[in-house]
């Protein structure tokens, strides 16, 4: 799926929000999945987004956290961590299926199926330009706030 648009696809989003992909063309576009609100390295994640947030704007980029939490879930979220970006409900697996994303993964020693924390870039034409599969949660956002540097 590197280097090729990326078909069109539309969420909820927090703040009342609809997420489609073809109104962000023109923009650089992170789209990071992640397994649940309110755990810790979720909320690490989301912290090290925000707080670089500003230096993703400045380079002509919107962040968007991707999960299958609910909407309500995502708000509260949202507003406990003041994450300036929109969370996306993804309910119905659609953008999950389309990146990917879904795993077998060992919990308790028990198997169960979820996200496998990735993050993808998508240029300003929405084209898949850079994909994180199985992410490390320190200091990923400044890799790719460094990657988007280079676009």
């Amino acid at each position: 799926m590197l280097n090729h648009a990326v078909p069109d696809f539309q969420l909820p989003a927090t703040s009342g929000k609809s997420f489609q992909l073809a109104n962000h063309l023109g923009k650089n576009l992170i789209l990071y999945f992640y397994p649940k609100d309110s755990t810790p390295g979720c909320t690490t994640q989301g912290i090290q987004f925000r707080d670089a947030y500003a230096d993703f704007q400045k380079h002509n980029t919107e962040i968007f956290g991707i999960s299958r939490d609910s909407l309500k879930s995502h708000e509260n979220f949202k507003a406990k961590f003041s994450f300036p970006f929109e969370l996306l409900s993804d309910t119905e697996e659609l953008a999950c299926t389309l990146f990917g994303v879904m795993k077998m993964k060992n919990m308790y020693g028990k198997q169960v199926r979820g996200i496998e924390r990735s993050t993808f870039i998508i240029d300003k034409n929405g084209v898949l330009v850079k994909e994180w599969r199985g992410v490390k949660v320190d200091g990923h956002a400044a890799e790719v706030l460094n990657f988007i540097q280079t676009l």
